[in-house]
């Protein structure tokens, strides 16, 4: 079993696993096989071999080429940095249009303290009926 979980890249020939499961570059299964009929494969198809799933039996890995695996490291960077940080604080705030001034100049402080607290703040305004 491995010590740590690797970063999704190609693994080269180093797998942990006797048994994989595989699936071609283009999506399709190939099936359950030994470690060496899998590194054969990738030789002779010229692409590598992916981790995708270690913790089904057996793991999942796919043949992938070069410019899949940086297309999908690109994909993944993109939902990280799109997903909120565990450290910062989204604060929302909600009013209508028709909002009296001195509520609006409550919420305006609210808002002013927030971000000096360094919170993200989102504000939205709904229109009056």
């Amino acid at each position: 079993q491995p010590k740590r979980k690797a970063a999704f890249g190609s693994v080269g020939r180093r797998i942990p696993y006797r048994i994989l499961h595989v699936i071609s570059q283009d999506g399709e299964s190939l099936g359950d096989m030994h470690r060496a009929e899998a590194l054969r494969l990738m030789d002779e198809r010229g692409l590598k071999l992916v981790l995708l799933r270690e913790n089904v039996q057996p793991p999942v890995y796919r043949l992938m080429t070069g410019q899949q695996i940086h297309e999908e490291q690109l994909k993944r960077a993109e939902k990280k940095k799109a997903s909120p940080k565990p450290g910062v604080v989204q604060k929302e705030l909600s009013f209508s249009s028709a909002i009296a001034k001195n509520d609006l100049e409550t919420k305006i402080k609210q808002v002013a303290l927030w971000i000096e607290k360094k919170h993200h703040v989102k504000v939205t305004i709904r229109q009056a009926k």
